[in-house]
């Protein structure tokens, strides 16, 4: 199938490696072409703009930052919809408040196209191995159609609902995992007294009923965090997380809903990234606020 994918960061640069691995025809696009150059190199096509790569594909996958990219690459200038989308299917699949999803989708439907949201959970490794959780929002019919394409990027996929529903869900299995980053540090900070090495308490911690499964999936980097070694390749970073909690805090109180929790980690993102750490894996926030003292 030709499929195009626009938005290169690192989720949507390994969506379309997968998606090339598995034998589709792919063309790509990145407002920075600097990003398009491995997958060039692998074998996909490079669009001069959105609207090329609408013009040029059956399918048009988008992982973009947030809401302004969004708009700048589905309605800007040369944007997806000035392509030609008649009869072809769009699915978005960035972290993004629900309200964002359910106005670009009448204006997608406007042009005669069908549009599916289908945010991810997990990172970069999972998503080069097909093996997201996929969340969609979407109309039964158009639901159906997306399915084929999504089990080849997630292992598991879930029709959430109607648009915005995948985008609700997303950011609510996200949450628990940003606080449990802030909540991590701040238990590392009261178990520093103990005096262990990392890896014990690491051991410890991944044995305990406090583990999440990220933390027991990054338990090696927060190793070789607290031991100055180089943690390898950042698969979500504090720059990230930052958005996405102040998306859920956007979206909550939106809700009416008073979030505390999310806010207090969001202070905590916000206080590493202005520490020079916002690069860094999420998992580093824990080995930051480990040692961070009381200002």
């Amino acid at each position: 199938m030709q499929i195009g994918v626009a938005g290169l960061g690192a989720m949507g640069a390994n969506i379309a490696a997968r998606l090339l691995e598995v034998g589709h025809q792919i063309t790509v696009w990145n407002r920075n072409p600097d990003k398009t150059k491995a997958l060039a190199a692998a074998g996909a096509k490079v669009a001069t703009s959105p609207a090329a790569l609408a013009d040029a594909v059956e399918v048009v996958l988008t992982s973009l930052t947030d809401a302004a990219a969004i708009d700048a690459v589905y309605n800007g200038p040369n944007g997806l919809l000035f392509g030609n989308v008649k009869g072809k299917l769009l699915i978005e699949m960035s972290t993004v408040a629900p309200k964002v999803e359910t106005e670009l989708a009448p204006k997608v439907r406007a042009k005669g196209a069908a549009f599916v949201e289908c945010p991810v959970g997990g990172s970069t490794v999972p998503a080069r191995q097909g093996k997201l959780i996929g969340l969609m929002g979407a109309e039964p019919a158009d639901a159906e159609r997306a399915k084929p394409i999504l089990e080849q990027l997630c292992r598991k996929i879930e029709h959430c609902g109607p648009v915005g529903a995948g985008s609700a869900m997303k950011l609510a299995i996200n949450l628990p995992l940003m606080v449990a980053w802030q909540a991590y540090g701040e238990a590392f900070a009261l178990a520093r007294a103990v005096g262990w090495e990392p890896k014990r308490l690491l051991d410890l911690f991944v044995e305990s009923n406090g583990a999440n499964n990220a933390l027991k999936h990054r338990a090696d980097m927060v190793v070789a965090l607290f031991e100055g070694r180089d943690p390898g390749p950042t698969t979500f970073s504090i720059d990230n997380a930052r958005k996405d909690l102040r998306t859920m805090v956007e979206a909550g109180t939106a809700l009416g809903a008073d979030m505390i929790a999310t806010k207090a980690a969001l202070a905590g993102f916000e206080d590493a990234a202005q520490h020079g750490q916002g690069g860094g894996d999420g998992a580093s926030l824990s080995v930051y606020w480990s040692g961070r003292k009381k200002s």
